[in-house]
């Protein structure tokens, strides 16, 4: 072999080995983002914070729930934001990041839980800090607005709980309360439920993602939206016009969200408006409309959402779904 030969293989080598790093690289880096972390469970004794993140809470409605973990044996922190009163909002944008942080920071806080939604959490999440998060992992727990901080951290990849928050602590049914119990110390989760006439027969396993469809509308490309490729989505919804659903559909569908996904939860479309000129589908019509062309399994009813029965969803781990003409079932890995 002449001198020219060798380092032509010497070249072709140094090259092959460099993809190889490439490849190696962006496999593991592929890997690690599938494989979400997941905070530590809760035990007796262990510290929650209520704080609201959007809407204010200024009346005294927090005992039912203080009560509640106090049975679960649990500590309870009532965080700075509760009782602020700035217009609609519990307090200004800067109030409510400071009390979040606060509490993201406390390592004696294991879990932060939101005490209710309505607008608001999108104005802070980009104040706050999750380097300690980062080190000290807990698990925050809402629905509706705080899909904003489910997609947040979903992207960031740590697991966050979708359910009951204190407010509706009162009205929520006892399985809905016992779901969240479970998911927060770590107990086996799974879901039997019903036939469904639009439900779509399937089944399949991914990472559960979603929430609050209006949220998740308002997310997209921003920093805060979630991935859906080869995800399960869970969408609910309430008090939203029925073409405006369409609207959210639709703009899910033109990002390339809904033909990636390997299956569809709908929850509770609560409470939904018509124009005086009917749009001609419900909303779960709605979404079976634009999601049918895709042949991925569909729960439509699934108990969660703005319902009495709003059962805890774990955001961001791995689920098996099965549709049958006898039912659905819904089992979470840990």
């Amino acid at each position: 072999m002449n001198r020219n030969s060798f380092q032509y293989l010497k070249r072709h080598f140094t090259f092959c080995k460099i993809l190889f790093l490439i490849f190696a690289f962006q496999s593991f880096n592929c890997q690690s983002q599938q494989n979400m972390i997941t905070p530590p469970y809760l035990q007796k004794g262990d510290t929650v914070a209520i704080l609201a993140t959007a809407r204010k809470n200024i009346d005294d409605n927090l005992k039912p729930t203080i009560d509640l973990l106090h049975s679960w044996g649990l500590e309870a922190v009532v965080g700075t934001s509760i009782g602020l009163d700035f217009n609609q909002l519990a307090g200004t944008d800067e109030q409510r990041a400071a009390d979040f942080q606060h509490q993201l920071d406390n390592p004696n806080i294991k879990a932060i839980w939101c005490v209710r939604g309505g607008y608001g959490t999108v104005r802070m999440v980009d104040l706050l800090d999750f380097t300690k998060f980062k080190q000290h992992p807990k698990w925050v727990i809402g629905f509706s607005d705080v899909t904003v901080l489910h997609n947040h951290l979903n992207t960031m990849g740590y697991k966050s709980i979708h359910g009951v928050m204190p407010v509706t602590i009162p009205r929520a049914t006892p399985a809905a309360i016992s779901s969240m119990k479970s998911s927060l110390f770590g107990e086996p989760l799974s879901y039997s439920v019903g036939p469904d006439k639009m439900n779509r027969f399937g089944s399949a396993t991914g990472e559960l993602v979603g929430g609050n469809l209006s949220i998740l509308y308002s997310l997209l490309g921003s920093p805060s939206a979630i991935d859906c490729k080869d995800k399960i989505l869970f969408i609910e919804d309430l008090d939203e016009y029925l073409y405006h659903i369409d609207r959210m559909m639709m703009n899910l569908r033109r990002n390339g969200c809904i033909e990636n996904l390997k299956g569809i939860i709908v929850g509770g479309m609560s409470k939904m408006k018509d124009n005086e000129v009917p749009w001609g589908k419900n909303a779960q019509e709605i979404v079976d409309d634009v999601t049918k062309k895709y042949n991925i399994p569909v729960i439509f009813n699934f108990p969660a959402g703005h319902i009495q029965d709003n059962r805890a969803l774990i955001m961001g781990s791995t689920i098996s779904m099965e549709v049958t003409a006898s039912g659905s079932t819904v089992v979470f890995q840990k």
